[in-house]
């Protein structure tokens, strides 16, 4: 799994640092809101045993839901922003923007059936 942030991503995450100090991400994979990636400050949202930390963007811890990383563990995931609101209480959305994941399937070393 790799991890990746659009520049327009990078350029919220700054802004974003500016007005609230260091930053983290989750994805919990859940219904609705939950399958975005939610922005906190740091520390705010606390991560468990049933959570993985599989990345930096830039330069924040990004999480996921154990659940989720089960089924997205052969995806490259990019991180995008949007125009709109969500309903949640992740950072950006008082900004008019949301956090969106866009992803790639990724091809498992020594499966056959999908390289076909």
């Amino acid at each position: 799994m790799k991890l990746a942030a659009t520049e327009s991503c990078k350029e919220l995450i700054e802004l974003l640092k500016s007005k609230h100090g260091d930053l983290m991400f989750h994805l919990s994979g859940g219904c609705c809101d939950g399958s975005s990636p939610m922005c906190y400050p740091l520390g705010e949202f606390k991560v468990g045993g049933q959570d993985v930390l599989i990345g930096e963007l830039a330069g924040c811890p990004f999480y996921m839901g154990k659940p989720q990383y089960k089924l997205w563990q052969h995806t490259d995931l990019t991180i995008d922003v949007v125009n709109g609101r969500g309903a949640s209480f992740s950072l950006e959305i008082p900004e008019g923007k949301r956090f969106m994941v866009r992803s790639e399937v990724c091809a498992v070393e020594g499966d056959t059936e999908s390289a076909k």
